[in-house]
């Protein structure tokens, strides 16, 4: 039985809201992808996140097709935002297209290891 739901942009940016950690993508001219956690913020049908220069921003300034990924699987294994550094810029993704689904977690499906 597929348990996936599918969720139609409303629902992912309001869902988005309640998620502290996304992931933010792009891949350069050599096909190298680069996936970066980034804190964000929902602010109505856009993503707004800070960033510093370097390679986010560069992205940005580029052009490139961008991507940005949030679940609320995390939380469950790490209860902390990303760590802070200092952000000089603040960037603003206006999606042109939303999509997202809900996937159920079943009891015991996450379990913390320490292996330290």
């Amino acid at each position: 039985m597929n348990d996936l739901r599918h969720l139609d942009e409303a629902a992912c940016m309001s869902l988005l809201g309640d998620v502290p950690v996304g992931r933010f993508a792009w891949a350069d001219d050599d096909g190298r992808v680069t996936v970066l956690p980034v804190n964000h913020l929902a602010d109505g049908a856009s993503i707004v996140f800070g960033t510093a220069e370097g390679g986010e921003l560069e992205a940005v300034r580029a052009g490139r097709p961008l991507t940005f990924e949030a679940d609320d699987l995390e939380p469950a294994l790490s209860p902390h935002p990303w760590p802070h550094s200092p952000k000089v810029y603040l960037v603003r993704l206006v999606p042109r297209h939303v999509t997202g689904r809900r996937i159920p977690l079943r009891p015991g499906g996450a379990r913390w290891v320490d292996v330290g």
